[in-house]
């Protein structure tokens, strides 16, 4: 069984929260894309948790964690965040962290050359979280990348990266006016980082083909949402990988299997991080209302995100291009006090009313059509059934359903493990 759990819109949408809740089902669990540019944040009994790289499953004691072949791996933040969570008492071994020895090693000089690069664009930045993911991404497609397996064959990685940091210094210095990068300081890094998760490493495609022929349950873990996507989201502000359900299976290494189940994440209602359109926004103090009710500011980097209403246009193109099976809706209960909830059901562009996700500079010129439908007015965080909702809720939820064109299956009302309702 290969289950997905992935992001509809632009990211930031529940995902930890609802892998982590689901993992209750599974044995293993794959990150297959992405770097350490987005967090997942989960709470349990041990505490809160924010995971930048490490799999949602890692605070189940009894799962195994994939990081697959599709990732980008800062090894310095990567055991940050693993001692991080020793120390509040999570098991972490080679038995049940497995990293892929062909996910690439995102380098300090990648993290340079994104901060330079975004200086250099200044109002014209994409957004960027500056910590090196489209540097990395980049040098893995122009075959100029380190691998995670490349750190157990020290010499022969030295000679290789010796050349690339000769390559990559000609950029800092001819384009930036930067500084050549010191080798003996990568080098030296390299050591520091790589050599306490050179256990870890392994084929992680054939421990997964071995597991799956043995009936093991396999749930996919994507970083980031539709929208960020690098081949259909709102380009040129997009991550520079592929967040897509469909991506699963090759970012994971097992590029031979398919999917079963795709549960696609989303709140009710939206929020972004970063730069890019978002045609359903809300400013001012209406907006700020929501920011902090939903403490809406970045996992990762702490930024304020922007909100705004549930966007139908949005959501039904991110349903679309992730094959979602079903929904989890997450943050329902932020929604309680309000008398009145807005809902964007369209757009128009140039004055003329659309359905359907728009395309390049047509995105930049959309603006929302919003119904208002009635609000609940009373705290949900505490119901665990259905049929306690009260009905507006329900006549919420169902709303959202005829607009995506989607089952919601999953209901969440708070962010513990617990405060969740199966519709």
């Amino acid at each position: 069984m290969l289950t997905s759990i992935v992001g509809i819109n632009w990211g930031d949408e529940g995902k930890g929260r609802m892998v982590d809740l689901l993992t209750e089902e599974q044995d293993i669990v794959v990150r297959y894309q992405g770097g350490n540019n987005a967090g997942h944040t989960v709470i349990n009994h041990l505490g809160k948790f924010i995971l930048n790289l490490l799999p949602s499953g890692i605070l189940r004691p009894e799962i195994v964690n994939v990081m697959g072949p599709g990732m980008v791996i800062d090894i310095a933040h990567l055991c940050g965040e693993i001692g991080r969570l020793r120390e509040a008492g999570v098991t972490i071994t080679p038995e049940n962290l497995k990293i892929s020895e062909r996910a690439i090693i995102c380098m300090p000089y990648h993290v340079m050359q994104d901060c330079l690069e975004e200086d250099r664009l200044g109002d014209a930045k994409y957004g960027s979280t500056r910590r090196g993911i489209s540097p990395v991404y980049g040098d893995k497609y122009l075959k100029k990348g380190i691998r995670m397996g490349d750190l157990l064959q020290a010499e022969d990685m030295r000679a290789r990266l010796d050349g690339i940091i000769d390559w990559k210094s000609l950029t800092f210095t001819g384009v930036y006016g930067a500084k050549p990068i010191d080798k003996e300081e990568i080098f030296a890094w390299l050591e520091t980082y790589g050599k306490p998760l050179l256990p870890h490493i392994c084929d992680t495609g054939a421990y997964l083909e071995q597991a799956l022929r043995a009936g093991k349950r396999v749930m996919f873990e994507a970083q980031l949402g539709a929208l960020r996507d690098i081949d259909f989201g709102i380009y040129p502000y997009t991550s520079s990988s592929s967040t897509i359900a469909a991506y699963a299976p090759i970012g994971a290494g097992i590029p031979g299997y398919q999917l079963d189940r795709v549960v696609g994440v989303m709140k009710a209602y939206s929020s972004c991080v970063g730069e890019g359109p978002f045609t359903a926004e809300l400013f001012g103090e209406e907006a700020e209302k929501l920011r902090q009710a939903g403490g809406e500011y970045g996992a990762a980097t702490g930024r304020p995100r922007r909100v705004g209403p549930f966007d139908a246009v949005a959501s039904r193109y991110g349903v679309r291009v992730q094959g979602a099976s079903e929904i989890a809706l997450t943050k329902m209960d932020i929604l309680s006090d309000m008398d009145q909830i807005p809902v964007c059901v369209g757009y128009t562009v140039d004055g003329v009313e659309i359905k359907d996700f728009p395309f390049g500079d047509k995105l930049n010129r959309a603006k929302p059509i919003l119904k208002y439908v009635e609000g609940w007015k009373c705290d949900i965080s505490g119901i665990r059934k259905k049929e306690d909702l009260p009905k507006a809720a329900l006549d919420y939820i169902r709303f959202i359903e005829e607009l995506v064109e989607c089952k919601v299956r999953y209901v969440s009302v708070g962010a513990e493990r617990e405060a969740y309702i199966v519709m």
